[in-house]
């Protein structure tokens, strides 16, 4: 009976524009896959990508066997110096040491082949940066590899609390509540603008493009939102009736974060709203604006919804309405991922005892967006949160 075959992959990313280096390695038994990969790469060249075997010097290639491929299209001889230089020197070298320290068992050196997929930006200079990120990169990929890392632990972890550098934006994920939402409900372009401009930065705000200022501007106002704040988490208070996987789709086509249903809304559309939302990567929020018992309706939909929103409504303050924050313990026992958010005559004075019954989120409107400091408004509530989080580190560590 045949034995196992090792077929490993990892990358690793070091340094700096224009020399930065990013590694895709494969690395396996030359009877296996990898083996096969390495021959087919070999025998069958493409144009400004033509693979070539490492070499410490010439004449020398290095062990186990490495076969480099060039992920950037080489259009001209400085491009393929440096590729057969600094690169193809980095790479050999890293390999050589990884056996020498131990990270590729010797006398596994003839036994197994590796690929490496090597990126040199098309403005890279300098051949010292070329060749040490190269080598770095390569060394911490191999030891990737060896040690199988990430762990799928690390990858759920890490899913919302990092982003690659060279993205450019920031597509902020709710992982460490509580947060502070504010309501953009005024019907004014330019009011909101000005509001927008004066909200500090912060991880731990999320904006609403308020029911009134979408039915005044439509789905379109998201855009307007991004163009001063285009990092944010932004929530489209549809408070959808009907349809719900089509407004769901609509809404993440115009970039919203988050949708809202209507915790009156038929099951069905409920459902299938969160589901579509779910394709489409942004979360379901169930507002329970006029629910009599929000865990009723919580317990019939067969998918939950990402966030509860308990809402009581601006026409209802004056009444004496009591808030729902004693329920929130009870709704958060129907799943361990559902936030829970707050709204409705939310104050700084009572922020703290919403945050003390379990809320995740509190939504804030006139609050903030009706006082002379905006900023301060803001920073009041901000008070009561975390510290801020850097989604923007690069992890290089294990």
């Amino acid at each position: 009976m045949r034995g196992v075959v090792l077929y490993l992959l990892s990358e690793a990313l070091i340094g700096t524009e224009p020399e930065l280096a990013h590694i895709d390695l494969m690395m396996g038994d030359k009877e296996g896959p990898v083996g096969i990969a390495f021959a087919n790469a070999m025998s069958q060249l493409s144009v400004g990508h033509t693979p070539l075997l490492a070499v410490i010097r010439p004449n020398l290639i290095t062990k186990p066997a490495t076969l480099i491929v060039p992920k950037v299209t080489v259009k001209n001889l400085q491009q393929a110096a440096q590729v057969f230089g600094p690169a193809q020197t980095a790479v050999a070298k890293a390999v050589a040491d990884a056996v020498e320290e131990g990270l590729i068992p010797k006398n596994k050196a003839e036994d197994f082949v590796i690929i490496v997929g090597v990126f040199i930006h098309p403005e890279a200079k300098d051949y010292s940066k070329i060749y040490r990120y190269n080598y770095g990169a390569t060394k911490l990929a191999i030891e990737r590899a060896m040690q199988k890392f990430p762990s799928m632990d690390k990858v759920i972890y890490e899913k919302d609390r990092s982003i690659h550098p060279i993205m450019g934006f920031k597509i902020t994920r709710l992982w460490d509540p509580p947060y502070l939402q504010v309501a953009l409900d005024n019907p004014c372009l330019e009011s909101t603008k000005k509001v927008l401009k004066e909200l500090p930065k912060s991880d731990h705000l999320i904006l609403e493009a308020g029911t009134p200022l979408i039915k005044r501007y439509g789905l379109d106002i998201i855009a307007k939102i991004r163009e001063v704040r285009p990092d944010a988490f932004i929530v489209a208070d549809l408070k959808t009736l009907d349809t719900g996987h089509l407004e769901a789709r609509m809404a993440a086509d115009l970039t919203a974060d988050a949708v809202v249903i209507s915790g009156l809304a038929p099951i069905p559309t409920i459902e299938k709203a969160t589901k579509e939302a779910r394709k489409t990567g942004i979360y379901t929020v169930v507002d329970m604006l006029n629910v009599q018992d929000p865990k009723v309706v919580l317990e019939q939909l067969s998918i939950k919804p990402d966030i509860v929103e308990l809402h009581r409504a601006i026409d209802v303050e004056s009444n004496g309405i009591k808030y729902a924050w004693g329920d929130i313990k009870e709704i958060k026992a129907l799943s361990d991922k559902m936030l829970v958010a707050v709204a409705g005559g939310i104050r700084a004075e009572n922020a703290g005892e919403a945050l003390k019954s379990g809320a995740d989120i509190i939504v804030v409107g006139r609050a903030i967006t009706n006082a002379k400091d905006i900023e301060g408004a803001a920073r009041r509530f901000l008070k009561l949160m975390k510290e801020e989080i850097d989604q923007f580190r690069v992890m290089t560590d294990f």
